[in-house]
């Protein structure tokens, strides 16, 4: 398991929740916007091992609510269900943030019991999704199948959510997710904000009013969609 970094408490990464964030090394895509872009350019360097996580988790046991797995991708670790098995029995909640891209893992997890909640990343409508990837090297059909398993499943809350950059993001483009997602159990817009640690630095967020008018475009066929962040 290679873990590439802990954060020791959020109240955001896990929504309601008093949670820890633990980041894995590693991903199939490339968004030029990533703001945890280390975590796929750069060599992996092991400065947490499971069992120290483990050791961390137990004395917070009572204080932490949940446990945030995120990346990169998590679900291109091939022990992540080892990994999380003594998580999951230390009481913790688990929630999972993935690209979409695994949608066999992403079932199998789910079913695990495991997994208490999945948030997946829409990057962009389906027409666009490479360039907004930053690669080809995927097929959008996975992406399709993960989207159709988390609305179709009920056993576990999802939400979907979109960082919303203006050189990769139009109102058309909200028009045609609205209607990929239609009916989604919950969806956010979340405006991008440089971390300082990108692919590509020459990209920008939008504007309010922008993020306003995109909220209301995907609203038409998702009413629970809401602005995160703003």
């Amino acid at each position: 398991m290679k873990i590439a970094g802990l954060q020791k408490l959020t109240l955001l990464d896990y929504p309601g929740k008093t949670a820890c964030t633990v980041f894995t090394w590693g991903c199939n895509l490339r968004c030029p916007f990533c703001h945890n872009a280390g975590l796929v350019t750069e060599a992996f360097e092991e400065t947490l091992t499971p069992d120290g996580l483990y050791a961390f988790l137990k004395k917070r046991i009572g204080l932490l609510d949940g446990v945030c797995v995120t990346g990169g991708e998590p679900l291109l670790q091939p022990d992540l269900i080892s990994f999380l098995e003594p998580i999951r029995d230390m009481g913790y909640l688990i929630k999972l943030d993935t690209n979409g891209t695994q949608p066999e893992k992403l079932r199998q997890i789910c079913e695990s019991g495991l997994i208490s909640m999945v948030a997946m990343d829409i990057k962009n409508c389906p027409e666009k999704y490479a360039v907004t990837a930053g690669t080809e090297r995927f097929s959008i059909d996975s992406v399709h199948r993960s989207v159709r398993y988390l609305m179709q499943q009920d056993k576990i809350p999802y939400e979907f959510r979109t960082t919303v950059v203006k050189q990769y993001h139009t109102a058309e483009d909200f028009e045609a997710i609205g209607k990929w997602i239609r009916g989604a159990e919950a969806y956010f817009l979340q405006n991008f904000i440089n971390s300082g640690h990108l692919i590509d630095g020459s990209v920008t967020g939008c504007t309010p009013s922008e993020m306003r008018q995109f909220l209301e475009i995907v609203r038409r066929d998702v009413p629970n969609a809401a602005l995160r962040g703003i």
